[in-house]
């Protein structure tokens, strides 16, 4: 029997081990596949949230080619006598000079020296006449000692009062030699203590090419530079109370009478002060002028100084100030929305950064004007973001324009990011 079953018995046996094979191999395709599929799981729950969460590094800013403006020199009409130069209040020392360099004759140019030395011991403020003074006999002396000086005098009279501010419309606008005294020696007692201190002030105002050794200017040792004129003149503009004192045209005062001011160009090629100055056969002009161009205006001060007479000084003044007015120029650095960077996405989306606001200067001549940009990377935003800076440089000054992104950058959506897994992110 034994024998008769053995092969069954095989076939049996045969097909127990395929059977176990098969299960075997069904278990290991099972296990391949659930192994598999739990990878899948895996690598999608780290590859999802890798590209649809993580952010997307900024995109850098690539700047537009810029231009920057360019004038021509200014040409000067330079009178063809004496010392010269021109400048200009808010630019920097002088805008140009003519002639020689040595200390000349200041004449009566030296009161407004005075006037600014006075307001140093007795401030006044603006629309303030100022405390009154009472003309003494030694003030009412000076008369006599400039008349026989052929200085320009104005009446005093002992016992007569006036106040501070009328004594200096005296000394300004009628030049009077004996008011510039009397002013100087009533603020300081004595007209040593009132030089030591002018003295002092030339000094702390860097004027070390003028020298003033009275308050009137008839000395011919009170001496400066047509560039420290210029200086003096914009010291002088920036005191209210002369400022306003030089551009009037007439005084009419009790006990002294009416005067006209000596600058006979005031009013005219906008001439609007400073003071003129005569001695021994020589006419000088610290002057000032203003002009507009478009949205800005410019003051203009220059000194002219060694003239025959003052109508020869008038005819060059009003010459160089026609020169000068052509020399400066309202230029346009950048108007609102000019381009200044790109943004260029790898989803193809684009932006640029552009101007705020239109900027414009007031250029003199030549004066070099050159722009930095500055922007930072941008990510996925809504435009209209600050996104850096254009910064303009015009001699020594600067004008700054914000920049921001001009439309938005928008997210590049689940299939862009799903299929561009290897743009960098942040």
């Amino acid at each position: 029997m034994s024998r008769e079953r053995a092969p069954l018995e095989a076939l049996l046996d045969d097909a127990g081990r395929d059977s176990v094979r098969s299960r075997s191999r069904t278990l290991r395709h099972r296990r391949a596949l659930a192994l598999g599929g739990a990878g899948l799981v895996v690598v999608l729950a780290l590859y999802l949230p890798m590209t649809l969460l993580t952010p997307i590094a900024p995109t850098p800013a690539v700047n537009v080619a810029h231009t920057d403006p360019v004038r021509a020199a200014a040409t000067i009409g330079w009178p063809a006598y004496g010392e010269s130069a021109i400048g200009a209040v808010g630019y920097p020392a002088v805008l140009g000079t003519s002639g020689g360099t040595d200390p000349l004759p200041m004449a009566s140019i030296s009161k407004i020296i005075t006037s600014l030395v006075v307001l140093q011991a007795k401030p006044l403020a603006t629309g303030s006449t100022g405390p009154t003074i009472t003309i003494t006999t030694a003030d009412a002396n000076l008369v006599a000692k400039y008349v026989a000086l052929d200085g320009e005098t104005k009446p005093m009279t002992v016992g007569a009062t006036i106040s501070q501010l009328d004594m200096m419309r005296v000394a300004l606008v009628a030049s009077a030699n004996n008011y510039a005294e009397a002013l100087a020696d009533w603020a300081y007692g004595s007209e040593a203590a009132f030089v030591s201190a002018a003295q002092k002030w030339l000094s702390v105002n860097g004027l070390s090419e003028t020298t003033l050794v009275e308050p009137t200017g008839i000395d011919p040792r009170n001496v400066g530079t047509a560039s420290d004129l210029v200086q003096i003149g914009k010291l002088a503009l920036a005191n209210p109370v002369i400022a306003s004192i030089v551009s009037t045209q007439s005084v009419t005062l009790p006990g002294v009478g009416s005067f006209d001011n000596t600058n006979t160009l005031l009013g005219q090629d906008g001439v609007d002060g400073i003071k003129t100055g005569t001695l021994n056969g020589e006419s000088n002009l610290l002057f000032s002028a203003r002009y507009r161009y478009g949205g800005h205006s410019v003051t203009v001060v220059g000194a002219v100084i060694g003239g025959v007479d003052h109508k020869a000084v008038d005819a060059s003044v009003s010459a160089l100030l026609s020169s000068v007015k052509k020399g400066f120029h309202e230029v346009t650095l950048t108007t609102k929305g000019e381009p200044f960077a790109t943004f260029s996405t790898p989803w193809d989306s684009h932006s640029s950064a552009v101007a705020t606001r239109t900027a414009t200067v007031l250029v003199w001549g030549d004066t070099p004007v050159t722009s930095v940009i500055s922007s930072r990377p941008v990510g996925i935003n809504p435009g209209r973001v600050a996104v850096g800076l254009v910064t303009f440089a015009v001699g020594t000054h600067t004008v700054t324009v914000p920049l921001t992104l001009d439309r938005a950058i928008p997210d590049p959506g689940p299939i862009w990011r799903i299929t561009n897994p290897f743009t960098a992110r942040s």
